[in-house]
This record gives structure tokens, sequence and C-alpha cells, in this order.
């Protein structure tokens, strides 16, 4: 039986996981009406998103859809031929290729740039006694570390992180700017590639380049490269900055938590497992396409329609985790769905953990008098079902 609930924009930005609770309660499938006023299937159980992230009657492909189902913001089509609108076997295909960029040993060659980075940014606000912790730091850090990758030259990185916050925080006054955001990024890519393929260099783009060049089957089309890169950046940047500064947030909110981490940084690792699970940066999981119809949760669900799978919801569902509103990082958090599961698991997982860990490393070292600087019921959310991130953090420190 399905269940028919108004969505309720306001409500999941405000309170989030009550809304969500309340939905999980009520049912496991929701035929809802998205913000873009149209219908969409909402997933709210851990068994039943968990199956859905990994079945592979769901696709991302968005040419599966039903015409009029789906209204997503449409890039250029050299940017749509990335893993986030790929079925196997072409994303079997270009996952391999790319997973090769996130070893060990690139992750670990990051990890002093990342800290040096984390520790000039901390510098030059360190004097002031106060910060936008967003602006001053979850912003800038991320942005750095994806153009250190990729190989971005530091010249063009001013401009680069204003076409990437015109796409993560467009302006409902002027939306012509995400489409010019969308349009400097894909001739910068094409220059910066081209570029590249002259003068390779030790990067993860030249490395991307060599696999669209090289001999054998397994190779990258044109399109596939530029869009790679901008998945990389977009993706590596928007969600870093969200956990970055909903982490810091928790650690506020839990100041025996704070000081044990700052005693003890080798709890961090786990600490980040745990901030992942309890407020991560994507509530919902990419809109997946059903090629038959599908039973979810006692719901068949027709194909082509669109179905989220609610990862907030789900990681905070009692019927798998033990008092899963409480934030503890020595919980049993086995089968946390932050990063996802499956063949779509988060690519630049490692990456990810490595920079979340250092920036609050460093962050708890340099500033032990941490605290809020407006009161706790004035900071906003950004008015998004897709994306858990703040506005702005400001912090203060003795």
């Amino acid at each position: 039986m399905q269940n028919t609930v108004p969505f309720d924009v306001t409500a999941l930005t405000t309170d989030p996981y009550g809304t969500y609770d309340r939905l999980r309660e009520a049912g496991p499938v929701h035929r809802i009406t998205g913000p873009d006023g149209r219908p969409a299937w909402l997933v709210t159980r851990y068994d039943d998103v968990r199956q859905g992230l990994a079945d592979p009657r769901l696709s991302l492909d968005k040419s599966n859809a039903t015409p009029g189902n789906y209204s997503g913001f449409a890039l250029p089509p050299a940017l749509e031929a990335n893993l986030l609108n790929m079925d196997p076997p072409d994303h079997t295909r270009v996952r391999r290729l790319v997973v090769k960029a996130f070893t060990p040993g690139r992750i670990d060659k990051l990890r002093a740039p990342v800290r040096k980075v984390a520790d000039e940014l901390l510098d030059a606000v360190e004097a002031d006694g106060r910060a936008d912790l967003l602006a001053a730091y979850a912003g800038p850090l991320p942005i750095t570390v994806i153009c250190d990758l990729l190989g971005v030259p530091q010249a063009d990185r001013r401009d680069f992180r204003a076409w990437t916050d015109a796409l993560i925080t467009p302006d409902p006054e002027r939306p012509h700017l995400m489409k010019e955001a969308v349009g400097h990024m894909m001739r910068f890519f094409t220059g910066l590639i081209a570029s590249k393929r002259a003068d390779p260099a030790d990067d993860l783009l030249s490395d991307l380049i060599a696999a669209r060049d090289g001999e054998g089957g397994d190779r990258l089309s044109e399109d596939e490269l530029t869009s790679l890169a901008f998945l990389i950046l977009f993706a590596g940047y928007e969600n870093s900055v969200h956990l970055i500064a909903n982490s810091v947030l928790a650690l506020l909110d839990h100041p025996a938590l704070m000081r044990s981490l700052r005693k003890d940084p080798a709890g961090l690792g786990a600490a980040v497992e745990e901030f992942n699970r309890w407020d991560g940066p994507t509530p919902l999981a990419i809109r997946r396409f059903p090629l038959e119809d599908v039973e979810i949760g006692g719901v068949t669900v027709p194909a082509g329609e669109t179905v989220l799978l609610s990862i907030a919801s789900a990681n905070r569902d009692p019927r798998h985790f033990t008092d899963p509103e409480r934030l503890d990082p020595n919980r049993d958090r086995s089968g946390h769905l932050g990063l996802g599961h499956g063949i779509h698991y988060c690519l630049g997982a490692p990456l990810a953990r490595m920079e979340m860990e250092t920036a609050l490393a460093a962050l708890l070292e340099r500033f032990p008098g941490l605290e809020l600087d407006v009161p706790r019921e004035e900071l906003k959310w950004r008015p998004s079902v897709r994306a858990r991130g703040l506005i702005s953090l400001p912090v203060r420190w003795s």
C-alpha cells in the first residue's frame, strides 16, 4: 500500500530528521510531490534504501525516465557522460579507469599538503578571534584539495570556486548565473585538458588523459574525460564543505566529545564515520529510475518513475541502529550509508575521510576555546532537500 503525503520542503530543511522519523514510521515508501512539482517515490527505511542503492533494476541513466517525469538541471552533453548518469557496462568501465587515481599511495601523498593548507587557513584568521568557519575554512580547504588533485593552476582557482559556488548555492533572483557557471567550467576544462595533454604532470587529470589516450579497449571518450573532471570537482567540493561544517557544529553541540577528540586525535577516524551517519551532507541519493515495475517495501513502483532513496532517514532508522539519534563514535556503525553502497559507493571516500580527519585535527589543535558566535537557533541551513549544509557557521575562540 502506498502512502501519499505532502512534500514539505521547509520541514525537510528546518526539521529534517523529525520529518523523516514521521515518514519512516508511517511507511517504507511514500508517493510525494517533489520541490519541482513532479511526483516521486521516497524510500525511508534502512533495509529498503540499502537494497535500492545496489539494485541493478534502478537506473541512474536519465534516459530511462518516463517523458515529463524528470526535470533536473540540464548539463551540456559533454558533462552528462559522468558516473552519476551511468549504468553498467559503461559505469563499470569508467569507474575501473578512474578508481586507480584514488589509491592509498596518492591519498597519503596528499595528507601533508592538506594539513599545510589547513594550517595556512587557520593562520589567516587566528588573530581575529572569530570567523565564519564555512567561508574561511570549510569552503576554501576542499577546493584547494580538489584543485591540487586535478592539477588546476593556482591562478585559476578563484574563478573555479566562484563557478562552483554558483552551482551549489544558486541565486533564485539570477538563474542565468548557474548556466553561465557551467559554460565557464566547460570552457575551462576543455582548455586545461588540452594543456595537460601537451604537458602532462603528476596529477589526476593527467592520469585521466592518459587513460583516454592510451591503447586498449577500456578507454574514456572525450566527453567522459571532461565530465569526470567536472564531477570530481563538484562532488568532491560540495560534499566536503558541508561535512566539515556539519561535523564542527556536531562537536560544538557535544563539548565532551570535542574535549575527548582534542585529547586523543586517534579517535577522529571513528568520529568521522559517525558524523557521516549522524548528519551527513547528502540526505538523498542521486535519483533513480526503475527499468521495470519494481516492488520496494511492499509498494510497486512503475518503470521510469523517479525514486528517491533517503540516506538521512536510513542512517537514523532504529530498525538498524540502536538509539540512532545519539551521536556516538563508539557505536556499531557497520553498514552506515553516508558514502553510499554497492557499485555507486563514493569513489572519493578515502580522500574524503583523510580530508575530514586532517581538517578537524588542525582545528581542534589550534582553537581549544572554539564556540559558536551566535545563538544556536540563529544558524540557517541551505533550503535544499538534496544537500544538508549550513549557510554560515560563525564561531569564536579564546
